[in-house]
């Protein structure tokens, strides 16, 4: 269709679009692009004013106003819940008598997660990429970032002519398992008796359920809203989510989670929160009451691998960081996001930084996939 046939609109937010209407664009492989999931960071506060998150989707309309494409975009106030860290960069461009901030943010909001940034047809993107550089010079802001995308999308953002930078996460893969047995049977068997001894020592005196849609209960969502603000008071400072979010996630999400908690006489005292894609479980949050030895691995990885090994899934993402992971069967895997600067000095300068990054990085990825815990030759 010719370019006069579509309309790019800046969006007030998710909210905006009716779940069909914006799920017909998102698809239903990744959780964390749905309606259900960015509607409730914004229903429940959790982004919004005052948060340093505002919601402004860039849309493409067709001519019978359909939405077609959109990218899931904010404005930036910072740079907290990214899991792509560009503090140095904020700090350079302002001593150099800029303002970083605002910025552009194509993103899951605190959500290190792969998936699509660009939503809907993705013939479009390019007027899209003209939509958010037109965003940028309009408000004279310093930069626009696309993070975690997923390996299907990271080519259209190049051909674009924004910057790439690689990063490491550790993800597991399911290569057709029948079970966690078959998965351990390919470790090596230092790594299999060292694996059962944490999974044993783990459960002591307690019991382990699983909660899916319906079954999480408002008493389970006030358990694990604890759970998640220790978590959040001593990784961030201050929790991102509201309690709100997780009443919102169970009503809008449903099938897509499933809660796991640690029972000590019938009452939680752990749990970890996971989402259900089509060919992934997204582990997320996480957290405590009592600080049993070994409780963090058993709910946040080897019950995670449980849950892909039942349902066929692929892979588990267990979210960012976390060198622990190596000896638990996940292996380093690239994560690409994208940036845009307009400064052609600045532009320059961060191109040069992620030329040198990428050559470390690409060495330590090699570096730790040799000490995954996999039998050699195996």
């Amino acid at each position: 269709m010719a370019d006069r046939e579509w309309t790019v609109e800046l969006a007030p937010g998710v909210s905006a679009f009716t779940a069909a209407e914006w799920d017909a664009m998102a698809g239903t492989a990744n959780p964390f692009v749905k309606h259900g999931f960015l509607s409730a960071l914004e229903d429940s506060g959790s982004v919004g004013p005052g948060t340093g998150w505002q919601a402004m989707p860039l849309v493409v309309r067709d001519e019978n106003g359909a939405p077609r494409a959109a990218l899931p975009a904010y404005a930036k106030g910072h740079s907290q819940g990214e899991y792509v860290f560009d503090h140095a960069w904020a700090d350079a461009w302002e001593r150099a008598g800029g303002d970083y901030y605002p910025k552009l943010q194509i993103s899951v909001p605190f959500t290190p997660a792969t998936g699509p940034r660009i939503l809907g047809d993705t013939d479009l993107a390019p007027a899209l990429f003209a939509a958010a550089r037109q965003v940028v010079a309009r408000h004279d802001w310093s930069s626009a970032h696309a993070t975690f995308i997923e390996p299907a999308q990271q080519a259209l953002f190049e051909d674009a002519g924004w910057l790439l930078r690689s990063d490491i996460q550790f993800h597991w893969h399911n290569r057709d398992y029948a079970d966690f047995d078959g998965f351990l049977a390919d470790l090596a068997s230092r790594k299999r008796k060292a694996i059962r001894k944490e999974r044993a020592r783990a459960v002591e005196g307690l019991e382990i359920v699983h909660l899916i849609g319906d079954e999480i209960k408002v008493g389970h969502w006030d358990a694990f809203w604890v759970f998640y603000q220790d978590t959040g008071a001593r990784k961030w400072g201050t929790p991102y989510l509201t309690r709100a979010a997780f009443d919102l996630f169970g009503e809008r999400l449903g099938e897509d989670l499933v809660l796991m908690l640690a029972l000590a006489e019938g009452v939680p005292v752990a749990g970890a929160l996971n989402f259900i894609g089509e060919d992934a479980l997204y582990g997320r949050y996480w957290g405590c009451t009592e600080d049993r030895p070994f409780l963090h691995f058993e709910l946040c990885y080897y019950q995670a691998i449980d849950v892909a090994i039942a349902r066929g899934l692929s892979r588990v993402e267990a979210g960012a960081q976390g060198g622990h992971k190596l000896a638990r069967g996940y292996e380093p895997v690239e994560t690409v996001s994208a940036h845009w600067m307009p400064d052609p000095g600045f532009r320059s300068a961060v191109a040069d930084f992620l030329e040198r990054e990428r050559a470390g990085v690409k060495t330590d990825r090699m570096f730790l996939g040799e000490r995954t815990p996999f039998r050699k030759g195996g």
